[in-house]
């Protein structure tokens, strides 16, 4: 199991067809360096994949997602946020992140 303690949501939109070592770069250029056990989350500019770089102390790993109906909520402007585990949950299942309150209530705006 790859342990993840923080997750960070990199608000520019990236070109998927970015591999590991563009991640990378890209983490370091926005998050200023790649920390053991944290991972980081890049979306196209459409809002469908979503990219998700992590740091496992050792290497790098890197997965996708595509949503085939609907967006990835995402975040606007430049630099990073911070997420919570179950704003990730809902972000990777298209939902409203931003919105979610506590016990996992999605209020509105």
């Amino acid at each position: 199991m790859i342990r993840i303690e923080a997750l960070w949501l990199s608000a520019a939109p990236l070109d998927m067809r970015a591999g590991m070592d563009t991640l990378l770069a890209q983490v370091v250029r926005v998050f200023g360096e790649a920390q053991p056990h944290h991972a980081y989350l890049f979306s196209n500019r459409r809002g469908t994949r979503l990219k998700v770089l992590v740091h496992d102390g050792f290497g790098v790993w890197l997965a996708c997602r595509r949503l085939n109906q609907g967006r990835f909520h995402w975040t606007e402007g430049q630099g990073g946020v911070a997420l919570t585990r179950a704003q990730l949950d809902a972000l990777v299942l298209g939902l409203p992140w931003q919105r979610l309150g506590d016990g996992g209530v999605i209020r509105t705006l």
